[in-house]
């Protein structure tokens, strides 16, 4: 691991990145997450300390060959929810875009531990979840024991997922779009959910005026950048919400 870590570029942390708060949640620090209380485990419930996850993925991450970035962690319901953000740095300096993880984790039986895969733009901290991983043996016993290995699995799945999000992207950026193919693709997008009506004037006015000058080109990353400046809020609808619109999107560029 220590050869891994010397090879690993050198980076500048960036401010934290885009945690929307929702559902009374507040943003804390790291030592805030440390001194959450674990609940005592039953028969056949074992709850995983808040810190615990996010040092095992922290050290995953490191081992292999990547960096942790800038993070941000929230709290929500005295304490019993966690949420939190890591960008991860790749050896490449020079995308417009770094790869981001949401971890959550839960004390009150409210959801199992998850990690999700995603992408955060860089000159406006849009943020797009390209799929989610629960941890497999969720809050059961054994699993503080199986936590390194569950760790490593899906850190693992989720990086076939950003090689594939490369991919991706780098389609987006390569289809041009002109405006009834836009209007169209808003269209569809509030048929298969990604969005509601309210929504529909704000995404037209990003993509008519984009307010970030890296999405004046008119191509598919310019208006699903439009999309993700929109829907910037609930992160609890957000992996659900990128799934159907990198559906969508996908389809027209001919990724399907």
């Amino acid at each position: 691991m220590d050869a891994m870590l010397l090879q690993a570029p050198v980076i500048q942390v960036r401010r934290r990145p885009n945690l929307t708060l929702h559902c009374g949640a507040r943003t804390v620090e790291r030592q805030e997450v440390i001194d959450v209380p674990t609940p005592d485990s039953t028969e056949s419930w074992t709850p995983i300390p808040h810190i615990e996850l996010v040092s095992h993925v922290e050290s995953t991450i490191r081992a292999n060959g990547l960096v942790v970035g800038a993070k941000a962690h929230s709290l929500s319901h005295d304490g019993a929810r966690y949420f939190g953000l890591m960008e991860i740095q790749r050896r490449l300096s020079d995308q417009d875009y770094c790869w981001v993880l949401g971890l959550r984790n839960s004390h009150d039986k409210t959801f199992p531990a998850g990690i999700v895969a995603g992408s955060s733009v860089f000159c406006c901290d849009n943020l797009a979840f390209s799929g989610e991983v629960k941890l497999a043996r969720k809050h059961t016993r054994f699993i503080l024991r199986d936590l390194p290995q569950l760790v490593q699995g899906a850190v693992g799945r989720l990086m076939e997922r950003w090689h594939h999000q490369d991919q991706r992207i780098a389609s987006y950026k390569q289809t041009e779009l002109v405006d009834r193919s836009a209007h169209d693709l808003v269209v569809r997008a509030l048929d298969v959910g990604v969005c509601c009506n309210r929504h529909i004037p704000q995404v037209l006015n990003e993509w008519r005026k984009p307010r970030h000058e890296e999405f004046g080109p008119r191509n598919v990353w310019s208006l699903f950048n439009a999309f993700t400046e929109t829907l910037k809020g609930n992160l609890i609808e957000l992996p659900r919400r990128t799934e159907a619109l990198h559906g969508l999107f996908d389809n027209h560029v001919g990724l399907n």
